[in-house]
């Protein structure tokens, strides 16, 4: 199959196969044109003796109304091979469902079609948690689920023929040893590249290709293009406004407290008006919401504030394409700009949502806490904020981003002091190579992946 890269989600698909054996389908959820429909289809090929594509936004009123038979598997399928015009051998072959969410009753199909067990299924959905699209089914219990995200910085390095950087990574991050000067300097550029282009397919696609920036950028603006009209058809029907919302984040991203502010969106606008719109775009997974935590225990999302909140870019290379669309002029020159590490007062955003990028990407809920304290030297408290908290080995973990070689951390200090709890490391995730100061640590932004 031409244009297709090497996808963790590919061993999620055959570990299911292997532990399930038909006993569940599976699910790959995840915003549009990340790869989802491509990785089903390469590992139907290569793991089956046959397999079938029902791409649900392609097909017509025939196959959907053969759902009706669903009850009696033997007429299904005898109708199904006889509309696709082929046939699959029993025991040893995978049906697709391609974006089902466009059809929920084969979505609520896949109980009586496990329960038959003459085949595998494997469905692929976008914006699948659309309320309309689910309200009238039963989502079968027989459905495991997983969630794919644009290309991560590893899967970027495969992409380019690179398979030995993301192992070198790891193998410094567990001895907390730093990469060679050398090293840094070329895996940074790379990781600066990464944030340029980003991890949709199609971008990545065309740097492989040997594209210019100019190239690269006209295919996530296609991406960009086509979402807005999905958010524009859910506002419509659901008389929200997620395509308001999803065009403010770099506005809001672009403030020094990146916090969402709905007067960005409307002066008017409040959170009772817009939280449908945000939850929206967090479920569909074009974006990722960054949520307060009013208090910072290990349990972060019992503690949520969901009035108090960030909006990240699902995708950093779409995040930068979205930027220059308010400049047609700037293209090459914020490309390079950015790859060399020169792009001055817009790279905080793009490197502190890269950042979300990747701890979601690792599984992550994303968290940040705001607090207020006072210094034994201050005569009033004053406002702090931890960009990240996340959880390791049972531990909160908090994280500062820096988009810069910049090593101030009194936001860290203050946590430490304020709260009385256990931490595992803090991190400082900037631009220079890997340090020490005590248990806080000096993570390259490469390393992000790591956490």
């Amino acid at each position: 199959m031409a244009g297709f890269f090497k996808r963790k989600a590919y061993d999620r698909l055959a570990e299911w196969k292997r532990v399930s054996n038909g006993r569940t389908a599976i699910l790959i959820e995840g915003a549009r044109r990340v790869g989802k429909s491509t990785v089903a289809e390469r590992f139907a090929q290569e793991n089956y003796a046959d397999y079938l594509l029902i791409d649900f936004s392609l097909e017509g009123d025939d196959i959907r109304e053969n759902f009706a038979n669903i009850g009696n598997p033997d007429a299904f399928f005898r109708n199904l091979f006889l509309l696709k015009g082929k046939s699959l051998p029993k025991g040893d072959a995978v049906i697709i469902f391609d974006e089902v969410q466009l059809f929920p009753p084969a979505r609520q199909a896949i109980k009586a079609l496990v329960k038959d067990g003459r085949y595998h299924y494997i469905e692929t959905g976008s914006l699948i948690s659309i309320r309309k699209n689910v309200k009238d089914i039963l989502i079968p219990s027989e459905e495991e689920r997983v969630k794919m995200h644009p290309m991560d910085f590893e899967e970027f390095c495969w992409a380019l023929g690179d398979d030995v950087t993301a192992p070198a990574i790891r193998e410094a991050f567990e001895s907390r040893q730093p990469l060679p000067d050398a090293a840094h300097r070329r895996v940074m550029r790379d990781f600066r590249t990464y944030m340029a282009v980003g991890g949709m397919p199609q971008a990545v696609e065309r740097l492989v290709a040997g594209g210019d920036f100019a190239a690269i950028d006209h295919a996530k603006r296609a991406i960009l293009d086509l979402y807005e009209e999905d958010l524009g058809k859910h506002d419509d029907e659901m008389s929200d406004r997620a395509a308001e919302v999803f065009k403010s984040i770099p506005s809001q991203l672009s403030h020094h407290n990146s916090r969402f502010r709905f007067a960005t969106v409307d002066a008017a606008a409040r959170a009772r008006n817009l939280s449908g719109s945000i939850a929206f775009l967090g479920e569909s997974m074009i974006a990722n919401v960054c949520y307060n935590v009013s208090a910072p225990e290990v349990a972060l999302g019992l503690n949520e504030d969901r009035g108090n909140f960030k909006v990240y870019l699902g995708d950093t290379g779409l995040l930068v394409s979205q930027v220059m669309r308010g400049d047609p002029q700037a293209g090459d020159d914020l490309y390079r700009a950015l790859v060399t590490g020169r792009l001055g007062i817009n790279e905080g955003m793009v490197v502190e949502n890269a950042v979300a990028q990747t701890l979601a990407a690792n599984g992550h809920g994303l968290y940040f806490h705001e607090y207020s304290y006072r210094p034994a030297e201050a005569k009033r408290e004053s406002p702090y904020e931890v960009d990240f908290l996340i959880v390791r080995g049972k531990r909160l973990c908090p994280i500062e981003v820096k988009s810069s070689g910049y090593k101030s951390h009194k936001s860290f200090d203050y946590f430490t002091e304020k709260y009385d709890i256990k931490i595992n490391e803090r991190f400082i995730v900037y631009t220079k190579n890997l340090a020490h100061e005590g248990n806080l640590t000096y993570l390259p932004l490469y390393m992000a992946m790591c956490l």
